[in-house]
């Protein structure tokens, strides 16, 4: 992983995520790029007729790279030791999707950081503003900050999952074992499920993926975890509060119980609870 790119609407929230990117990539020894997007008002649809002078756009755009360095300059003094980033300045007229879609082409990006609005955290956040799309328009991994999350190293990271796509799950696992090597970190493979309905023939099938996994990956910093709760969204409570975990990470596909909890009903209970980042894996083949 060699590129960040860092999303910034220079909002609290924004700034808050921009120095837990920019500690990360000092962690793994990574570049970053801050890259900010912003529409004028000739640009959106409902401006209709209206001409917007040059002079003004002008201004919007010199106002906003003056943001950019003045969060560089903010970044580079706040942790002024160990390995410095190089950090690269994007800002472009367009929609947040689209000027990092074109960002994350033009710099080869590994990993977006964006931050999370609004008073109630990641709900706000999940369910409003540009997340939901910047979530289905990601190709690359896409990490979540919350208000809330502490800027520390990350030490350990669980993948939460319902297995019913194993071939998609090692292809994200892998690249959690790549990631977690960098950071020297552990991974807890985590499965919310009635204990129940946890079979003993799914269970030696398991056993096996991981005994596979770990051969292959040789990386035994990997640990499997079973939480015993009827719903999904309560087991994934469960885990950010009490897991000691520092990012919980999921795979976004359609139809998965990640996608439901975007769209159910149980999903502000379970977004007002996250504390700790969010990292969202795209599925790659859809």
């Amino acid at each position: 992983m060699k590129k960040i790119l860092i999303a910034t609407d220079f909002s609290a929230n924004a700034s808050h995520a921009a120095k837990y990117g920019y500690g990360l990539a000092k962690q793994i020894k990574a570049n970053v790029i801050l890259c900010n997007a912003f529409i004028v008002p000739a640009e959106v649809p409902q401006a209709g007729v209206v001409v917007w002078p040059m002079e003004d756009y002008q201004s919007i755009i010199n106002e906003s790279t003056d943001e950019l360095k003045k969060l560089k300059t903010e970044l580079e003094n706040e942790y002024p030791a160990g390995y410095h980033p190089t950090i690269s300045l994007v800002n472009e007229i367009g929609t947040v999707t689209g000027v990092v879609d074109d960002a994350v082409k033009s710099y080869n990006v590994d990993l977006i950081v964006t931050g999370t609005h609004g008073n109630d955290g990641l709900s706000t956040f999940l369910l409003g503003n540009h997340s939901h799309k910047m979530i289905d328009a990601a190709t690359k991994p896409l990490l979540l900050i919350p208000p809330s999350a502490s800027i520390e190293p990350i030490k350990r990271i669980a993948y939460a999952t319902d297995f019913k796509h194993p071939q998609d799950d090692l292809a994200v696992i892998y690249s959690l074992i790549a990631f977690a090597k960098m950071l020297n970190a552990g991974i807890l493979l985590t499965h919310v499920i009635n204990k129940a309905h946890h079979s003993a023939s799914f269970q030696k099938w398991l056993d096996n993926l991981l005994l596979n996994l770990s051969n292959k990956a040789d990386y035994p910093n990997i640990h499997y975890r079973i939480i015993n709760n009827n719903d999904t969204e309560g087991g994934l409570d469960w885990l950010c509060e009490h897991g000691q975990i520092d990012v919980l990470a999921m795979l976004h596909r359609q139809h998965n119980f990640f996608h439901a909890l975007l769209k159910g009903s149980h999903t502000k209970k379970i977004a007002n609870h996250i504390s700790i980042p969010l990292l969202v894996f795209p599925q790659t083949n859809k």
